[in-house]
This record gives C-alpha cells, sequence and structure tokens, in this order.
C-alpha cells in the first residue's frame, strides 16, 4: 500500500514523503497513529499544495535574510569600553551586547545567530558573522573605542 506521511518518523520518512509499506503495518500502525493517510488523488493534490505552500515561505524567508544582509553589512555597531595600561581592554564584548545592541537598532537577532571568531578585546574594528538564514550571512563590523 502507497502512503504519504503526514508527520515525521523516526527512522522511517519525513512529512510529505510517499512510501510502499506493507498493508498491515499501514492500516495497524501508521494511519491509525495518525503517521500517515492512504494515497489518493485528493491527498496528493493536498500534499503538493503544502508544498508549493512551504516552497513560497521559504522563497520569503531567503529574501528577507538577503535584505536584512545588506543592511546589517552597511551597519557599524560602536562600543565604548574601559581600557587599562597600554590601551588594553577589560573583559571582551560577548554575542549578547551585540544583540541587545542590534535590538536597539531595531534588528531582531538571537545572540546563537552571531559568531565570534576571536574575542572582542582589543580597541579598533572586528568584524562578526550573523547567519540569518541558513546559509545565509552576514558581516557585521564592530568598533570598541575608549
Amino acid at each position: 500500500m502507497k502512503v504519504i506521511f503526514i508527520k515525521d518518523l523516526k527512522k522511517q520518512a519525513k512529512k510529505g514523503d510517499i512510501k510502499e509499506v506493507k498493508d498491515g503495518y499501514a492500516q495497524n500502525y501508521l494511519i491509525k497513529n495518525g503517521y500517515a493517510v492512504q494515497v489518493t488523488e485528493k491527498n496528493m493534490e493536498n500534499v503538493k499544495k503544502e508544498n508549493d505552500a512551504k516552497k513560497q515561505e521559504e522563497q520569503r524567508l531567503i529574501k528577507e535574510a538577503e535584505e536584512q544582509k545588506k543592511e546589517l553589512e552597511k551597519l557599524t555597531l560602536i562600543f565604548k569600553v574601559k581600557t587599562g595600561d597600554h590601551d588594553k581592554v577589560f573583559g571582551s564584548v560577548s554575542p549578547k551586547q551585540i544583540k541587545e545592541e542590534l535590538l536597539k537598532k531595531g534588528y531582531k537577532i538571537d545572540k546563537k545567530q552571531i559568531e565570534l571568531v576571536t574575542s572582542l578585546q582589543a580597541l579598533g574594528f572586528h568584524k562578526v558573522m550573523v547567519t540569518l538564514y541558513k546559509e545565509i550571512k552576514a558581516e557585521l563590523k564592530v568598533q570598541l573605542v575608549k
């Protein structure tokens, strides 16, 4: 029997997959527990509509991320830090601080999206990578001043 999975099933299939399974397994487990439905024209139409909606949503998110990337790459965040002898910075600027500064400027970015290659412990300009969506990353400029 051919079935369409409507939920992810660990090590079996993902939502939207179409697989041929034994009749008993399909009736007594997959369909009964709401993991799959039998392949019919109506069900196939529903899956196609869902897939189209997913693709459109994916395109929308990619477009938004690209626009946000352009805006972020123009931006320079300036942090005033305390320094000691020979302009040595006390502590460092954390992803949490960068997130809060971006929030003040109107960008809602989680601190997990901010990647620091090295800790920001010296005065001057630094580059910070921000993952906006899957493979779309923006390079943000951060400046530390006295």
